[in-house]
Protein backbone atom coordinates (compact mmCIF):
# COMPACT_ATOMS: atom_id res chain seq x y z
CA UNK A 1 0.00 0.00 0.00
CA UNK A 2 1.38 3.33 -1.07
CA UNK A 3 1.93 6.05 1.49
CA UNK A 4 2.36 8.99 -0.88
CA UNK A 5 -0.59 10.89 0.58
CA UNK A 6 -2.71 11.00 3.71
CA UNK A 7 -1.87 9.32 6.98
CA UNK A 8 -1.62 5.63 7.79
CA UNK A 9 -2.07 5.95 11.55
CA UNK A 10 -0.26 3.80 14.07
CA UNK A 11 1.26 0.42 13.13
CA UNK A 12 -1.40 -2.26 13.34
CA UNK A 13 0.59 -4.80 15.37
CA UNK A 14 -1.19 -3.99 18.62
CA UNK A 15 -4.62 -4.19 17.01
CA UNK A 16 -3.76 -7.44 15.23
CA UNK A 17 -2.52 -9.01 18.46
CA UNK A 18 -5.67 -7.88 20.25
CA UNK A 19 -7.87 -9.50 17.63
CA UNK A 20 -5.83 -12.71 17.72
CA UNK A 21 -6.13 -12.81 21.50
CA UNK A 22 -9.91 -12.52 21.31
CA UNK A 23 -10.60 -15.03 18.54
CA UNK A 24 -7.68 -17.38 19.16
CA UNK A 25 -6.31 -17.26 15.63
CA UNK A 26 -4.51 -14.79 13.36
CA UNK A 27 -6.39 -12.46 11.05
CA UNK A 28 -5.45 -11.91 7.43
CA UNK A 29 -3.12 -8.88 7.45
CA UNK A 30 -3.98 -7.72 3.93
CA UNK A 31 -7.68 -7.74 4.73
CA UNK A 32 -7.00 -5.95 8.02
CA UNK A 33 -5.11 -3.20 6.20
CA UNK A 34 -8.03 -2.79 3.83
CA UNK A 35 -10.45 -2.61 6.76
CA UNK A 36 -8.49 0.33 8.12
CA UNK A 37 -8.37 2.19 4.78
CA UNK A 38 -10.86 5.04 4.64
CA UNK A 39 -12.00 6.13 1.20
CA UNK A 40 -10.28 9.52 1.64
CA UNK A 41 -6.89 7.82 1.95
CA UNK A 42 -7.64 5.44 -0.91
CA UNK A 43 -8.54 8.35 -3.20
CA UNK A 44 -5.37 10.28 -2.38
CA UNK A 45 -3.25 7.21 -3.09
CA UNK A 46 -4.40 6.37 -6.58
CA UNK A 47 -7.68 4.60 -5.91
CA UNK A 48 -6.58 1.89 -3.47
CA UNK A 49 -9.18 -0.62 -2.28
CA UNK A 50 -11.02 0.88 0.71
CA UNK A 51 -13.04 -0.57 3.56
CA UNK A 52 -16.57 0.04 2.24
CA UNK A 53 -17.20 -3.54 1.06
CA UNK A 54 -15.89 -4.92 4.36
CA UNK A 55 -18.11 -2.44 6.19
CA UNK A 56 -21.13 -3.79 4.28
CA UNK A 57 -20.19 -7.36 5.22
CA UNK A 58 -19.43 -6.55 8.85
CA UNK A 59 -22.75 -4.76 9.29
CA UNK A 60 -24.60 -7.92 8.24
CA UNK A 61 -22.47 -10.15 10.48
CA UNK A 62 -22.92 -7.86 13.48
CA UNK A 63 -26.67 -7.79 12.94
CA UNK A 64 -26.85 -11.57 12.75
CA UNK A 65 -24.79 -12.18 15.89
CA UNK A 66 -26.72 -9.60 17.91
CA UNK A 67 -30.08 -10.85 16.65
CA UNK A 68 -29.19 -14.47 17.42
CA UNK A 69 -28.14 -13.50 20.95
CA UNK A 70 -31.26 -11.43 21.66
CA UNK A 71 -33.52 -14.17 20.34
CA UNK A 72 -31.90 -16.73 22.66
CA UNK A 73 -31.53 -14.54 25.76
CA UNK A 74 -35.01 -12.98 25.66
CA UNK A 75 -37.39 -15.81 24.64
CA UNK A 76 -40.50 -13.93 25.78
CA UNK A 77 -39.88 -10.51 24.23
CA UNK A 78 -42.05 -9.56 21.23
CA UNK A 79 -40.51 -8.75 17.86
CA UNK A 80 -40.86 -5.00 18.31
CA UNK A 81 -38.91 -4.92 21.56
CA UNK A 82 -36.24 -7.21 20.17
CA UNK A 83 -35.85 -4.82 17.24
CA UNK A 84 -35.42 -1.88 19.64
CA UNK A 85 -32.81 -3.75 21.64
CA UNK A 86 -30.90 -4.58 18.48
CA UNK A 87 -31.08 -0.97 17.32
CA UNK A 88 -29.60 0.17 20.64
CA UNK A 89 -26.40 -1.71 19.79
CA UNK A 90 -26.30 -1.74 15.99
CA UNK A 91 -26.09 2.02 15.49
CA UNK A 92 -23.41 4.55 14.69
CA UNK A 93 -22.97 5.93 18.21
CA UNK A 94 -22.64 2.51 19.85
CA UNK A 95 -20.21 1.30 17.19
CA UNK A 96 -18.13 4.45 17.52
CA UNK A 97 -17.97 4.15 21.30
CA UNK A 98 -16.82 0.54 21.01
CA UNK A 99 -14.21 1.66 18.50
CA UNK A 100 -12.95 4.31 20.90
CA UNK A 101 -12.70 1.65 23.59
CA UNK A 102 -10.05 -0.19 21.56
CA UNK A 103 -8.42 3.02 20.27
CA UNK A 104 -9.47 2.12 16.73
CA UNK A 105 -9.12 5.67 15.46
CA UNK A 106 -5.35 5.64 15.89
CA UNK A 107 -5.00 2.86 13.30
CA UNK A 108 -7.18 4.23 10.50
CA UNK A 109 -5.59 5.32 7.21
CA UNK A 110 -7.03 8.76 6.48
CA UNK A 111 -6.69 11.34 3.75
CA UNK A 112 -5.21 14.72 4.59
CA UNK A 113 -8.57 16.45 4.81
CA UNK A 114 -10.03 13.97 7.29
CA UNK A 115 -6.80 13.94 9.28
CA UNK A 116 -6.84 17.71 9.79
CA UNK A 117 -10.54 17.85 10.71
CA UNK A 118 -10.46 15.26 13.49
CA UNK A 119 -11.42 12.23 11.44
CA UNK A 120 -9.84 9.82 13.90
CA UNK A 121 -12.63 10.58 16.38
CA UNK A 122 -15.53 11.05 13.99
CA UNK A 123 -18.39 8.75 14.90
CA UNK A 124 -19.17 7.90 11.26
CA UNK A 125 -15.59 6.88 10.46
CA UNK A 126 -15.17 4.89 13.66
CA UNK A 127 -18.49 3.10 13.19
CA UNK A 128 -17.73 2.20 9.58
CA UNK A 129 -14.24 0.97 10.49
CA UNK A 130 -15.62 -1.09 13.36
CA UNK A 131 -17.98 -2.86 10.97
CA UNK A 132 -15.10 -3.41 8.53
CA UNK A 133 -13.08 -4.93 11.37
CA UNK A 134 -15.88 -7.38 12.09
CA UNK A 135 -15.95 -8.21 8.38
CA UNK A 136 -12.21 -8.86 8.50
CA UNK A 137 -12.55 -11.32 11.35
CA UNK A 138 -15.43 -13.05 9.58
CA UNK A 139 -13.36 -13.55 6.43
CA UNK A 140 -10.37 -14.71 8.49
CA UNK A 141 -12.12 -17.15 10.79
CA UNK A 142 -15.77 -17.50 9.87
CA UNK A 143 -18.91 -16.76 11.86
CA UNK A 144 -17.66 -18.38 15.06
CA UNK A 145 -14.61 -16.08 15.17
CA UNK A 146 -16.71 -13.03 14.34
CA UNK A 147 -19.13 -14.03 17.10
CA UNK A 148 -16.31 -14.13 19.63
CA UNK A 149 -15.27 -10.60 18.70
CA UNK A 150 -18.80 -9.21 18.70
CA UNK A 151 -19.59 -10.73 22.10
CA UNK A 152 -16.30 -9.55 23.55
CA UNK A 153 -16.96 -5.97 22.49
CA UNK A 154 -20.75 -5.62 22.57
CA UNK A 155 -22.04 -7.82 25.41
CA UNK A 156 -21.77 -4.96 27.96
CA UNK A 157 -23.98 -2.81 25.72
CA UNK A 158 -26.52 -5.60 25.35
CA UNK A 159 -26.69 -5.97 29.13
CA UNK A 160 -27.14 -2.24 29.61
CA UNK A 161 -29.78 -1.92 26.88
CA UNK A 162 -31.97 -4.44 28.68
CA UNK A 163 -32.04 -2.12 31.71
CA UNK A 164 -32.94 1.04 29.79
CA UNK A 165 -36.41 2.41 29.26
CA UNK A 166 -38.76 1.95 26.34
CA UNK A 167 -36.92 4.46 24.20
CA UNK A 168 -33.61 2.65 24.54
CA UNK A 169 -31.69 5.90 24.63
CA UNK A 170 -30.19 7.78 27.56
CA UNK A 171 -32.33 10.91 27.36
CA UNK A 172 -35.57 8.93 27.33
CA UNK A 173 -34.33 6.64 30.09
CA UNK A 174 -33.24 9.60 32.24
CA UNK A 175 -36.67 11.20 31.81
CA UNK A 176 -38.37 7.97 32.87
CA UNK A 177 -36.05 7.54 35.86
CA UNK A 178 -36.63 11.11 37.04
CA UNK A 179 -40.37 10.63 36.71
CA UNK A 180 -40.26 7.37 38.67
CA UNK A 181 -38.49 9.09 41.58
CA UNK A 182 -40.48 12.37 41.33
CA UNK A 183 -37.33 14.37 40.63
CA UNK A 184 -38.74 16.68 37.98
CA UNK A 185 -37.69 16.98 34.36
CA UNK A 186 -34.04 17.07 33.32
CA UNK A 187 -32.84 20.40 31.96
CA UNK A 188 -30.10 20.50 29.34
CA UNK A 189 -27.62 23.24 28.57
CA UNK A 190 -25.43 23.22 25.50
CA UNK A 191 -22.30 25.08 24.42
CA UNK A 192 -20.41 24.80 21.15
CA UNK A 193 -16.89 25.68 20.10
CA UNK A 194 -14.56 25.42 17.13
CA UNK A 195 -14.85 26.39 13.47
CA UNK A 196 -17.82 25.33 11.36
CA UNK A 197 -15.98 22.39 9.82
CA UNK A 198 -14.81 21.03 13.19
CA UNK A 199 -17.38 21.98 15.82
CA UNK A 200 -17.50 20.31 19.20
CA UNK A 201 -20.34 20.45 21.72
CA UNK A 202 -20.42 20.38 25.51
CA UNK A 203 -23.66 19.49 27.28
CA UNK A 204 -24.71 19.45 30.92
CA UNK A 205 -27.94 18.19 32.43
CA UNK A 206 -29.44 19.38 35.70
CA UNK A 207 -32.05 17.60 37.78
CA UNK A 208 -33.60 19.68 40.53
CA UNK A 209 -31.03 22.44 39.89
CA UNK A 210 -28.14 20.04 40.51
CA UNK A 211 -25.91 19.23 37.55
CA UNK A 212 -25.67 15.45 37.46
CA UNK A 213 -24.13 14.84 34.07
CA UNK A 214 -21.78 16.33 31.52
CA UNK A 215 -20.86 15.13 28.07
CA UNK A 216 -19.08 16.15 24.91
CA UNK A 217 -19.35 15.16 21.28
CA UNK A 218 -19.20 16.26 17.67
CA UNK A 219 -22.97 16.72 17.55
CA UNK A 220 -25.56 18.15 19.94
CA UNK A 221 -27.27 14.78 20.20
CA UNK A 222 -24.08 12.94 21.06
CA UNK A 223 -23.14 15.46 23.79
CA UNK A 224 -26.61 15.38 25.35
CA UNK A 225 -26.79 11.60 25.26
CA UNK A 226 -23.48 11.32 27.12
CA UNK A 227 -24.59 13.86 29.70
CA UNK A 228 -27.87 11.98 30.17
CA UNK A 229 -25.97 8.69 30.56
CA UNK A 230 -23.84 10.14 33.35
CA UNK A 231 -26.89 11.56 35.12
CA UNK A 232 -28.77 8.26 34.76
CA UNK A 233 -25.89 6.41 36.41
CA UNK A 234 -25.70 8.98 39.21
CA UNK A 235 -29.40 8.74 40.04
CA UNK A 236 -29.42 4.95 39.75
CA UNK A 237 -26.48 4.73 42.15
CA UNK A 238 -28.23 6.97 44.67
CA UNK A 239 -31.58 5.21 44.61
CA UNK A 240 -30.70 1.60 43.79
CA UNK A 241 -27.01 1.14 44.63
CA UNK A 242 -27.19 -2.64 44.46
CA UNK A 243 -28.40 -2.50 40.86
CA UNK A 244 -26.21 0.31 39.54
CA UNK A 245 -23.87 -0.86 36.82
CA UNK A 246 -21.55 1.59 35.06
CA UNK A 247 -21.73 1.36 31.31
CA UNK A 248 -18.40 0.70 29.63
CA UNK A 249 -17.89 -0.16 25.96
CA UNK A 250 -14.19 -0.88 26.28
CA UNK A 251 -13.08 -4.30 25.21
CA UNK A 252 -11.62 -5.18 28.59
CA UNK A 253 -15.02 -5.04 30.32
CA UNK A 254 -16.50 -7.99 28.47
CA UNK A 255 -16.07 -11.43 30.08
CA UNK A 256 -14.28 -13.82 27.73
CA UNK A 257 -15.79 -17.14 28.89
CA UNK A 258 -19.48 -16.27 28.38
CA UNK A 259 -18.63 -14.77 25.00
CA UNK A 260 -17.04 -18.01 23.87
CA UNK A 261 -20.04 -20.02 25.06
CA UNK A 262 -22.51 -17.79 23.24
CA UNK A 263 -20.50 -17.64 20.03
CA UNK A 264 -20.24 -21.42 19.95
CA UNK A 265 -24.00 -21.60 19.50
CA UNK A 266 -23.63 -19.89 16.12
CA UNK A 267 -21.58 -22.65 14.54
Amino acid sequence: MSASGGSRGEPVDTLRHFLQGVIGMPVDEDILQRALTHRSYAYENGGLPNNERLEFLGDAVLGLVITDTLYAVHPNLPEGQLAKLRASVVNMRALADVGRGIDLGSYVHLGRGEETTGGRDKASILADTMEALIGTVYLSGGLAAAGLLVHHLFDPLLTTSASLGAGLDWKTSLQELCSAHSLGSPEYRLAESGPDHEKSFEASVAVGREILGRGSGRSKKEAEQRAAEQAWEDITARHTPALATPVKAAASSAPAAPAADQAASLT
